[in-house]
Formats: structure tokens, sequence, C-alpha cells
């Protein structure tokens, strides 16, 4: 009876989960401290049960409950135990459950940490949180049970799609998923916020370190995805601009204008309204790339397949919380208004101009992604929306944000410094130019790798400039606070991808072959020889494997064994080779058997040689590392707790000065 222990823990977690949004709302209306006093313990019930149901199906497949339809249809006798574990959210069911789970592990995180927090704000952000928590525990109650029974129970089950039997899937997803819900967090505050009247700074700088932590683990999810992607599916490629990784990508748009946004509005006042807007856009979109992967209107590599009834419940869901929290927004929205004024040249016009152009582009990708969608909708005929219209607006867009990054750093608050940036603009113009004209003899020329060393060395000479300035002239131990270490990591790590992309796209080289055992192909400076293929098994599949010696000149770089697997049901998966470098990455995909009887050994092969492209993960992983150490910052932690007695308004209990960093 485990599996229906587990589906009656997800019905007491959806009755604490409606405890915990309705009773703190009504008591923070009421002034009942009782009432609020409900939220937190409400919150840690819930997240015992959720825990307590993700174990239970867990435990159902390391220990082969084939009586569990989710089980059976995921799993198999002969898939490894850690491969069980990833399969557990390897589909619909289980990935939902993940996320509740998830959804809990930042709610207890906000209720432990929020202890300073006026009682009656911390209790409407906890709440919001419960609201939330109920659309997704109804929707996995009544359409997507993860412990419904199979009977008979088969003596084995399917399997767990090749695809996904890598070692990305078991973190890829979770820290998507923290990065997903973790704008839930922002949204709480914004919500709160309106619903309390508490419009000043002071909520902002309690959301911030929440909004850095779930754009790290959303950027941390989005790289995983992008190697896992490049390692996995044999392409070659890192991104594809695949709706559901567009689904993934919006929000990180309006996450990083939102994290500028609200440094704005903490240390100005200014962007009040557009901050707002922002954090209910950023989990919005969460939701949105919810509904695309599970309604069944995408096919994808990535998309779940599942029935109608489930896109209905999501888009019903996402209808509820975005009208409702906009309407919202439209009856709060006059009382917004505000903040100091700021001069052309100062550092709040870089990040509007910064925050309009993440908010087009994040607009451009959404009408690309649902264009296809809309056209079939309308019976306008089958449209395809792919790399030509991504890869052409979305450098565009980016321009500005790339061309005005340097700066931002050096101008002040209100009004800017025209002498310092002047001087900065000559420094930084002569680096990027000498790199370029140094790049262009090493690349014969080609437009988009100088482009793309320029760009990079740009954005890079202009943080190492700021970090130099604030070496030289901010007083001992406030030189690096954490959210400035943030922000210059964060930036550096722009550069470095900028380099990584427009080098990698642009330097690639790829090709397809036929090749018998012993010939050698040229590609650069490296020589691929082809030895042949034998015949390996794995712990629940057969492969072909084949052997390529990598040479360059008379020294051996490495030996690659691509492989072509075929699982216990018929799926053959392409399994690539790579060595990797620091500058470079060899690539050798398994193709097919030139011929019916393959008498001389010929098979196709995909060679590739990759420069840089390691680049493009260490900067967005650079990205990532600046968003946690800007959420540590000291500045940050809450000083003082609410006040005792009575009901105390959250922008008087807590002022916020204005920082100098």
């Amino acid at each position: 009876m485990t599996p229906e222990l587990g589906q009656l823990a997800l019905i007491l977690a959806l009755l604490l989960a409606l405890a915990q949004s309705i009773l703190p709302l009504v008591g923070a209306w009421r002034g009942n401290r009782a009432l609020m006093a409900v939220a937190r313990p409400a919150a840690a019930g819930q997240a015992v049960f959720v825990a307590m149901a993700f174990g239970i199906l867990a435990w159902a497949f390391l220990r082969f409950d084939f009586s569990v339809q989710y089980v059976a249809d995921n799993s198999n006798l002969a898939l490894p135990w850690y491969y069980r574990i990833a399969a557990v959210w390897g589909a619909h069911e289980g990935s939902l459950l993940l996320w509740i789970l998830i959804l809990n592990v930042w709610t207890i995180a906000l209720a432990a940490l929020s202890q300073k927090l006026p009682e009656v704000f911390a209790s409407r952000v906890i709440a919001v949180m419960g609201l939330i928590a109920v659309g997704f525990l109804a929707f996995i109650i009544f359409t997507s049970n993860p412990f419904g029974r199979l009977l008979p129970m088969p003596g084995d089950g399917a399997d767990l799609n090749p695809v996904l039997q890598d070692p990305g899937m078991t973190f890829h997803p979770p820290m998507l998923y923290m990065g997903y819900v973790g704008f839930s967090v922002a949204f709480a505050f914004s919500i709160a916020a309106l619903l309390g009247g508490e419009l000043e700074q002071a909520w902002v700088r309690w959301a911030r370190p929440w909004t850095n932590m779930a754009w790290a683990f959303l950027t941390c999810g989005i790289v995983a995805g992008s190697w896992w992607a490049y390692a996995e599916l044999g392409w070659g490629g890192w991104w594809f601009w695949d709706p559901v990784e567009n689904a993934s990508f919006m929000p990180w748009l309006v996450g990083a204008a939102l994290i500028h946004a609200q440094a704005v509005t903490e240390k100005r006042g200014s962007l009040r309204a557009w901050t707002i807007l922002l954090s209910i856009f950023a989990f919005s979109l969460s939701l949105l790339g919810t509904f695309l992967v599970r309604s069944g209107v995408l096919t994808s590599v990535h998309a779940f397949a599942s029935d109608p009834r489930r896109g209905v419940f999501i888009l019903a869901f996402l209808t509820i919380v975005v009208g409702g929290s906009l309407l919202l927004y439209a009856l709060r929205a006059p009382k917004v208004l505000g903040g100091k004024a700021f001069n052309v040249v100062s550092r709040e016009t870089v990040l509007l101009i910064g925050n309009l152009m993440f908010a087009v582009a994040a607009a451009m990708v959404l009408l690309g992604t649902l264009f296809p969608l809309i056209g079939d909708a309308l019976n306008l005929g089958r449209i395809s929306v792919g790399p030509p219209y991504f890869g052409f607006l979305f450098p565009l867009l980016m321009a500005p944000v790339v061309l005005l990054m340097p700066f931002g750093p050096f101008l002040r608050w209100g009004k800017g410094d025209a002498p310092v940036l002047k001087g900065l603009l000559l420094r930084v113009v002569v680096a990027a130019l000498a790199c370029a004209i140094v790049a262009a003899f090493l690349v014969d020329g080609n437009l988009k790798a100088i482009v793309g060393v320029a760009a990079g060395v740009w954005v890079v000479v202009g943080v190492l400039l700021y970090a130099l300035k604030r070496w030289r002239e901010a007083p001992r131990g406030r030189r690096y606070p954490g959210e400035m270490a943030g922000m210059l990591l964060a930036h550096l790590g722009v550069g470095i991808f900028v380099i990584g992309v427009l080098l990698s796209e642009s330097l690639s080289v790829t090709r397809d072959v036929r090749m018998a055992p012993g010939e050698t192909q040229h590609i650069g400076s490296y020589d691929f020889r082809f030895d042949g293929v034998h015949h390996t098994t794995g712990p629940n599949w057969t492969a072909d494997q084949g052997t390529v010696t990598v040479t360059r000149g008379e020294k051996q770089i490495a030996v690659m064994h691509p492989q072509k697997r075929t699982y216990p049901r018929g799926q053959v998966q392409t399994e690539s080779a790579v060595d990797a470098g620091v500058t470079r990455d060899l690539y050798v995909a398994l193709g097919e058997p030139m011929d019916a009887n393959n008498l001389e050994g010929a098979w196709a092969l995909r060679l590739y040689t990759k420069p840089f492209i390691r680049w493009i993960w260490g900067g967005g992983l650079l990205m990532m590392l600046g968003g946690v150490v800007c959420a540590t910052d000291k500045r940050f932690r809450l000083k003082r707790a609410a006040k005792a007695e009575g009901v105390v308004d959250a922008g008087a209990t807590l002022q916020v000065g204005e920082s100098r960093a």
C-alpha cells in the first residue's frame, strides 16, 4: 500500500496548502496575528508530506514496483540505479512532483529566513507561495497522479527514454526547476507588496537575494541543458532555438532585466512599477514554459507527451495567475509612481536601456515560439520559425547591451561624469581594436570571429578596468562587497560567453564522411584515422563502438570511441565522443554502415572541430557564480524584526538608505 500512502500525502499537502494560502491572508487583512501565525507551520507540514510523496515514488523505482504505472512506463529491470533515480523526474508526472518539491524547498527557505520581516508582509508572501502550491498540487492529484496502479503487474517495465539516460539528466532538470520555481519568490514579494500597499523600496531589498539565486539556478540549468544536448544528441550543437529551450530562455532574459531593475528601485526608488511588472512576467513565463512542455502543443525532444486535459488545466491556471496579478497591478499602479530623477548620462539610463533590450528580446523569442502555434490555430498552414529568425534578431537586440556594459559601473547614480567615460572609452576601444587586429590574422579575416573577439574583449576589459579602479580607490574591506563582486563576475562571464559563441560558430568545421578502416580525414591541423568498429555492451544496452585516432603531425592527440547504442526496446541512440580542450573540442559521431553487407567495414561519420566552445559554458558558469555571490551580500541581510505590537507597515519598519556601492 506504499503508493497509496504517497497519494494520501499529496492530498494532505493540498489541504495544508489551502490553509497556508487562505488563513494568513485573512489574518493580514483583519490584523489577526493568530491566523498569520498559521503560515509557517502550514508550509512546513506541506513540505513534509510532499517530501514523503517524492520519497515514496523514488522508492518505487528503486525496488522495481511495476504495479505503479509511472514506474512501469519509465524503467525496467536492466536500468542502473542512478538512472532509476533520474527516472523519477524523467516524464510528466514525476517532473511535476519534482516541481512541487522544489517549490516547497523555496517556501521553507523563505519561511526560515524571513523571521525578521514584518509579520504582515511575511504572512502575505508565504500565503502567495501557498496559492501557487494549491494550483500545482491540484494539477498533479486530479490530472497527473504518479501513483496510479497498473494491474495485473507486468514482469518488467518499458524503459526510460534513452535520450535521458545521461549523467546530465541527474542535475539538469533540478537546476532548471530551481530557477523556474525560484522566480515564484520574487513574484510572491511583488504580489504581497501590491496587496498591502507597501510600494516603497524596502520590499525590493528583501526580494533581491532571492531573485539573484533563482536566476543563478536557472543559468546553471540552461548551461547544463546546453552541454547535455551537445554531448548526447550527436549533432554537435549547443543551442537550436528549440521551443522548449526557448521556454527556459524567456524567463532567464526577463530575470536578468528584473535583477537590474531591482537595483535601481532599491537604491533610487525609480522604476518601481517596472520592477513589479517584471516580477510578474518572470514567473508567468516560467508557468508558460510548463504549459508549452506539458500541453502537447509542441513537438520537441524535450517535451512530454501529455493528454489535452493537462494542457487545459495549466492554461486555466496560467490565466488565473497572470490575469489576477495584472488586474491587481492595474488597480495599484497609480500608487507605484515615484523615485528620484536622473540625468541622461547616468547609471539608471544604462540599466534602463539594458532592461528594455532584455524585455524586447524576451518578447521576440516569445513571438517566434508561439507564432507557429498561432498560425496552425488560424489555419494559415504550417509555419516554421527557427534559427534564421532568432539568429538574426537576437544579436541585434543584445548589441546595445554589450556596448553599454563596460560603462554602467563607471557611471554614478543620478548623474554621470563625462570625462571619466571618455578616458574609459579610449582604453576599451584601443584594447578591443588591438585584439581584433591580432585575431584577424589568426582567423584568416573571418568577420564574425573578429567581431566576437572585439565584442568579448570590449566587455572583459571594461570589467577589469572597473575592478582595478575599485582596488585603487575604495577603502580596504569595502572594495568588492558581494553585490559588486557578483556583478563583476557575471559581466566577465558575458564577455567570455560572447567570445565563445562567435568564435565557435564562425570557425567550427563539420565534415560528413564515409570512412573504411585505415582511412584518414584531414581537418585543420588534425588527422582523424578510422580504425574500425567493434561490438560492446553496457548495463542495459549493446552498441557498435567505433575507434578514431586523432593526431597532429607526429603527435597522437586522442583516441575517441563514438557509439551507436541499441536499448532493450529497440531504441537507437547516438553517443558522441568528445575530446575537450580549453581552446577547442574534437567531436566525432558514428552514423550507419555504408553498405548492406558491410564487407569493407565502412561507416558514415560526422567529424567536428569546435574552437572555443567550452568558453560558452565557462561564461555561463561565471554568470551563475555572479548571481550566487551577489545574493550573499551582507547588505541584504535583515538587521531587525518588525515590532511586536500591532500590525506594522513594511515601509515604515525598515528604512532603506541609499547605497553608493
